[in-house]
């Protein structure tokens, strides 16, 4: 993997949102916003499929990135509505989202068919941002751990160390996207040490210290630097605030500054 924990990792996450002239007209503002920013965070934008080839062709004498919002496990076939690896690589994508939690509740994703699509992007040079977490009903029953970790071996599955090392994982509690609520920093960084722990007792060390783990639910510019300050959070999944460049760009800012405070 070419991007190292060493900086913040910030990627927004546009849902069903924005057509392609909406999209350029964010992007554009990013790209004018972030000036200051290349050398200090990777910023990554996830919009919709519709607009991922402009928004590629736009960003790509720039330092902002492109990732998709999902992708299908096989090369090609009869799965319509679907897309392939190959088909995100062609028009300029280097991440893909896998496994969100909205996939999970609404669309029938698995750990398996997670497992199976983070090894098709890994065998086409995309790099996976993989979504775990719980529910309300599991943070409250305790179960948080017993979850997470089961979504980390299950997902990551036959993988051999250096293919995890490629591999982006974003804990988002489910009960803070879209709700307003957001872990506490103490919350989330117990979660994240354990996601960092779990890679060590499967991956050994290394791989676990490299490893970049975001934090996503309901962040925003005035909660980015108390969850950035945490020892084992390497950056945001950003939903609701990515929608707005200004907003996306403060939150990189105050992740920059989280950093070079830790």
């Amino acid at each position: 993997m070419d991007y190292t924990n060493e900086k913040p990792f910030i990627a927004g996450n546009w849902k069903m949102h924005k057509t392609v002239p909406e999209a350029l007209d964010i992007v554009q503002e990013l790209y004018e916003a972030s000036m200051d920013l290349k050398e200090k965070a990777h910023l990554v934008v996830i919009p919709p499929f519709t607009a991922l080839s402009e928004v590629g062709r736009v960003l790509k004498s720039s330092s902002v990135l492109t990732g998709a919002q999902n992708m299908h496990w096989e090369e090609k076939g009869a799965f319509t509505g679907e897309e392939a690896a190959s088909m995100l690589k062609d028009v300029g994508c280097t991440f893909v989202v896998i496994g969100h939690s909205e996939r999970r509740q609404y669309f029938g994703e698995t750990d398996e068919t997670v497992n199976k699509k983070i090894k098709a992007a890994l065998a086409h040079d995309l790099i996976p941002i993989m979504c775990i977490g719980e529910t309300l009903e599991e943070r409250e029953n305790g179960s948080t751990m017993d979850k997470v970790g089961r979504q980390i071996l299950d997902g990551q599955e036959g993988l051999d160390a250096e293919q995890v090392r490629q591999i982006i994982v974003a804990y988002e509690p489910i009960w803070a996207i879209g709700t307003g609520l957001t872990a506490t920093p103490d919350q989330a960084q117990e979660v994240h040490a354990f996601i960092r722990k779990s890679l060590a007792e499967k991956h050994g060390n290394e791989t676990a210290s490299c490893a970049i783990i975001l934090y996503g639910g309901s962040v925003k510019p005035e909660n980015t630097y108390s969850l950035l300050k945490e020892k084992d959070i390497n950056g945001a999944l950003v939903g609701g605030a990515s929608l707005k460049a200004v907003s996306f760009a403060d939150i990189a800012r105050e992740a920059i500054k989280a950093y070079e405070e830790k």
